[in-house]
């Protein structure tokens, strides 16, 4: 008989090391956005250093999925994760030198496309583990229970990354965040790389499993799960960027990332419950009700007229931010075609850098011009986006697409075992 525990194959400091490898993904848009407005004086060209790292990443995260699908992941991880630990303390100093603005953002781009993608490739490890080791009647529970603490994983590094940010820039030197992601990307990427998880071997892995065409990640639910997460990156990026405006005009923005955190209270706690939500709570409704109220908080933001009343909206939103994040990613894992899994999950959390780098670079722009106010009324937009796709997964499922049921999800992707376990059937 299999072992039931998903911990008996991962082992004990699995989690621990997954989750702080993932932590400089998090800090460094933040970290280059932090360090340039500092050392450079222009949060408009902070912004569009920012949006560089984004691009890179938009170019070739994806690539990397692929790769880590073809080679395996720890070749994939070692080659980017010390490269990348490399180029964000080498940005640290150039940022500070009388380097050119060019060569500052050709940096940012390659530190972009050296990004090493450990929550996606985390998520993939364990799916596969659940999908084909545990005993079939644990399946169900472990694949809702993993789901929504790796999303609540990723919602807290996206929440944790941004606060250390601005506790090391306030506290020590601005350049101090991309240093400390640099060292941290070395050593526990490296530590995620070699994890014997790295290499466990699909029992379907004998050379004949079926990989499924390129084309097949274009199908219209795919479509609008990627375009929901990339709207949560871009609520991301111009929340914090107009934060930033918001306390520049206090004359401390280097704190920008301390009040950010303030969403990740709720978002964090909210995520990990949702594998306690009734399964008649569809998927597709909770992207509709979460996402809704990311939106409605985003809209009181531009009448702020102190920090008390962004801290009050931001852990109002925050409660939004986590479950809409788990139920994103959960559908993004059960559409994933055969031996595309990586490759769906690098698409999904590219998507969510890309986005807060486009956020931060159009926020910082217009808060420069026309100052924080405006700012402040960006991150609706971008929450409008979140529900709109919603809305755009919801009519697709409804229409049977890929054969959607009431659920709001497929039933005959090839990933069946996934879309069981996701409770859809």
């Amino acid at each position: 008989m299999s072992p039931t525990s998903l911990i008996h194959y991962t082992g004990t400091f699995y989690f621990p090391i997954a989750f702080v490898a993932r932590l400089p993904f998090a800090m460094m848009v933040v970290g280059v956005l932090t360090a340039v407005v500092s050392a450079r004086g222009s949060l408009s060209f902070a912004g569009l250093s920012s949006a560089m790292v984004g691009l890179g990443t938009a170019v070739v995260g994806p690539l990397l999925g692929a790769s880590a699908d073809r080679f395996g992941q720890r070749v994939v991880l070692l080659l980017a994760g010390v490269t990348n630990g490399l180029l964000l303390v080498g940005f640290a100093w150039a940022v500070n030198s009388t380097m050119s603005n060019a060569a500052i953002l050709a940096i940012a781009f390659v530190i972009g496309t050296t990004a090493p993608q450990v929550g996606p490739m985390s998520r993939t490890r364990l799916v596969r583990i659940i999908s084909e080791r545990l005993a079939p009647a644990r399946k169900v529970r472990s694949f809702n229970s993993t789901m929504a603490y790796e999303s609540a994983a990723d919602e807290t590094v996206f929440i944790v990354g941004p606060f250390l940010v601005g506790l090391l820039a306030s506290m020590v030197a601005p350049w101090l965040p991309l240093v400390a992601a640099g060292v941290l990307t070395i050593m526990f990427v490296t530590a995620f790389a070699l994890h014997p998880t790295s290499t466990m071997q699909s029992r379907e892995d004998d050379g004949k499993a079926e990989v499924a065409p390129l084309r097949s990640l274009a199908h219209p639910g795919l479509v609008s799960v990627v375009v929901g997460i990339l709207g949560v990156g871009l609520f991301f990026g111009a929340t914090l960027t107009s934060l930033t405006a918001f306390m520049n005009d206090q004359g401390t923005p280097e704190r920008a990332g301390l009040v950010y955190g303030v969403m990740g209270v709720g978002s964090a706690g909210l995520a990990l419950a949702v594998a306690l939500f009734p399964t008649r709570f569809t998927l597709r409704a909770r992207w509709l009700v979460f996402s809704s109220l990311i939106l409605a908080g985003t809209m009181t933001l531009p009448f702020a007229g102190s920090v008390t009343h962004l801290v009050m909206a931001l852990a109002i939103i925050g409660v939004g931010v986590g479950p809409t994040l788990v139920t994103q990613y959960s559908i993004g894992s059960a559409l994933s075609p055969a031996g595309r899994s990586t490759t769906v999950m690098t698409i999904l959390g590219s998507a969510v850098i890309v986005g807060q780098s486009l956020g931060s670079a159009i926020t910082g722009a217009i808060g420069e011009r026309f100052g924080s106010t405006a700012a402040l009324a960006l991150p609706s937009g971008a929450a409008s986006l979140v529900v709109l796709a919603g809305v755009s997964y919801w009519f697709f499922a409804d229409r049977g697409v890929h054969g959607g049921d009431e659920r709001g999800l497929p039933t005959s992707t090839p990933t069946d075992s996934a879309l069981e376990m996701s409770g859809a059937r």
